[in-house]
């Protein structure tokens, strides 16, 4: 576990003015699928205190992988009691950003009746025929849902699921809850849902109706699905006597898209990185074609219910794939990818003699030979780990490019917003200037973009056109 304070001036400033008064405070957790974050908060955005928690997952009722709900709920209460306790801080809201994809289902007396599934749990295939065998073709849905079938990541075909193979669980379930609104539910007891998580390639929204899809109310899914409720809305509590103002908690990616939307008026695309490196487009006005949906395009949904076309890819999770073996393959310690930075005479010796050598695991190539059953990575003439990399992320450069257009499409874009984990990459950032020399690029200094939109969801505040330059780039 990582834990550490603001260090800069303005934390400084704070500690002195300790003895005066007590500072008003956002607490926001931001909850990802591989490293569990909080942040603390100040009224001008400035955060003056950290966590972080790796949480080791365990197994579902089906022996897959899960997060581990309890630890995870566990860890956020004591991050809270902990905070409340330090003399110079008063936390007077929270709220929650996390992963989409994910149900929390409890019973009538609001605890968990199932394991936190994982969204890469493989969709049985059976069941999905059966699915579209009675609602209509899987391109006729994707179209209307503005989610391209991919089954557990499509978290309304996990409630189908649960209802057709675990009737017995399916009938305890009072409410189901995305997971930014379960978090919420544990200090509030008030059940909702938001336009951020019913609209992140869950299957359930109808775009055009503006409602849910028929199949919801056909299978009678309706009855479990909280009311919709405005993304700033907040509920007073109270947590070990004290008061608490608590928000219903936003998806990531819409929130790591909300600074930019409001301090942005012109059109721009978001590249948001980390495990997925989704690029968000919330200027696009075209429906989503057949083979926008075919190339993993989807919608996400603003805040306000409107649509945000985007693109997505496992980037982040290709690339610790295949950096774990480079580091296997030329004895190298884990993290040794970390400090490297773009090399110039490596970047030209490889492009002199350019051929594809890696065999992607969890996302597509757009030309790439070897992405082809049966063949493996070529490292032969690579001779250093630094060589092999920067191999690795010319290729993925390729297929992130390629990515950002599809969610660009017609838009009048002239520049693109960087963050996430990758803006702290040298070698992927130089590489994707290069290859985007049409675009201004901006990168976020910030690596907590995320739970920066969570606190301005429920900060009531105005933004103006500064915004972005003080607290983002």
């Amino acid at each position: 576990m990582e834990l550490r304070e603001g260090t800069n001036a303005v934390c400084a400033h704070y500690k002195k003015c300790v003895k005066t008064f007590r500072l008003t405070m956002t607490l926001i957790f931001d909850i990802g699928k591989t490293n569990k974050k909080c942040f603390l908060f100040a009224e001008n955005y400035r955060v003056v205190f950290s966590a972080s928690r790796h949480v080791e997952e365990i197994t579902d009722d089906d022996g897959f992988p899960a997060d581990n709900l309890p630890e995870i709920e566990k860890w956020i209460k004591e991050q809270l009691f902990e905070i409340r306790n330090k003399e110079q801080y008063q936390v007077q809201k929270i709220n929650f950003s996390t992963y989409g994809a994910s149900f929390v289902h409890v019973d009538q007396h609001g605890k968990p009746v199932a394991p936190l599934y994982n969204y890469l749990k493989p969709y049985p295939e059976s069941v999905l025929q059966s699915f579209y065998k009675k609602y209509g073709d899987a391109l006729t849905i994707a179209k209307e849902t503005g989610s391209p079938p991919s089954g557990m990541l499509n978290s309304g075909f996990q409630l189908y699921w649960l209802k057709y193979t675990k009737p017995a669980v399916f009938e305890k379930i009072r409410w189901s809850l995305h997971l930014p609104q379960y978090l919420s539910f544990l200090f509030t007891g008030v059940p909702v849902s938001d336009y951020t998580s019913i609209g992140c390639h869950t299957g359930l929204w109808n775009y055009e109706k503006g409602d849910y899809h028929d199949w919801v109310y056909a299978e009678a899914i309706d009855r479990i699905l909280p009311p919709v409720v405005p993304t700033d809305t907040c509920y007073e509590t109270d947590f070990e006597g004290r008061r608490l103002s608590v928000g219903v908690g936003i998806h990531d990616s819409s929130a790591a898209l909300l600074p930019y939307i409001r301090a942005d008026k012109n059109p721009f695309l978001l590249l948001s990185t980390g495990t997925w490196s989704v690029s968000l487009n919330p200027f696009s006005e075209e429906m989503l074609s057949e083979a926008d949906l075919q190339n993993d395009c989807l919608n996400y949904m603003r805040t306000d219910g409107k649509a945000v076309k985007a693109a997505r890819l496992f980037l982040g999770n290709e690339y610790a794939l295949q950096v774990e073996k480079l580091c296997a393959y030329y004895k190298k310690p884990a993290g040794y990818d970390r400090a490297m930075k773009f090399d110039e005479q490596i970047f030209h010796q490889l492009k002199e003699n350019f051929r594809y050598r890696f065999h992607f695991e969890s996302i597509p190539g757009p030309s790439h030979p070897v992405n082809t059953p049966g063949k493996q990575t070529d490292l032969s003439g690579l001779a250093t780990f630094e060589v092999a990399l920067h191999q690795l992320m010319l290729e993925l450069i390729e297929v992130q490019v390629e990515s950002c257009r599809k969610a660009i499409g017609r838009s009048p874009v002239e520049k693109i917003y960087l963050d996430g984990g990758f803006t702290g990459n040298d070698i992927f950032m130089t590489l994707l200037a290069r290859a985007f020399p049409e675009y201004e690029l901006l990168t976020a200094q910030s690596a907590h973009g995320s739970a920066l939109g969570a606190a301005m969801a429920i900060s009531g505040k105005k933004t103006d056109s500064n915004f972005l330059k003080e607290n983002c780039l």
